[in-house]
């Protein structure tokens, strides 16, 4: 299968036991397409830092899901992807009392060897919580 064939598939049929991150956090797709993946997951105390606030990481990490699903979504049957860089500026903290997060991750470049994408979080209101960039190294199939 292709990237997007893939990401496509797990959004519609994956079993929701199988072993993910996204399970893990309780992250959903609410979207894919080429080039573009929305992703969303519901705050709860679990996340909490020791100020009582979602811990950056959440966002880090639903930030670095997006942006490499996105790039995923682009990619031929047979080739993967690994982050290489992720640069991700918090705005404002989160509540850990179940808001919704949405994080939208965007392909800017696709090349033989690399990519790039960008993405945010926002809160229910829509207002920023944090964006990031990243690189991708394009692993390019054996043969």
């Amino acid at each position: 299968m292709t990237g997007l064939e893939q990401l496509r598939w797990i959004k519609s049929e994956s079993p929701p036991d199988t072993p993910s991150i996204g399970r893990l956090l309780g992250m959903r797709f609410d979207e894919v397409d080429h080039g573009h993946v929305v992703m969303s997951v519901k705050t709860r105390p679990d996340f909490s830092n020791p100020l009582g606030t979602v811990h950056g990481g959440i966002a880090a990490t639903l930030l670095d899901s997006v942006v490499g699903c996105a790039v995923h979504t682009t990619l031929p049957a047979g080739v993967g992807y690994t982050t290489l860089e992720l640069k991700v500026n918090y705005v404002r903290a989160v509540q850990t009392n179940g808001e919704t997060l949405t994080a939208t991750g965007s392909v800017i470049h696709v090349g033989r060897r690399t990519a790039t994408a960008e993405g945010k979080v926002v809160d229910g209101h829509g207002k920023l919580i944090a964006h990031a960039t990243t690189t991708c190294l394009i692993l390019q199939a054996a043969g």
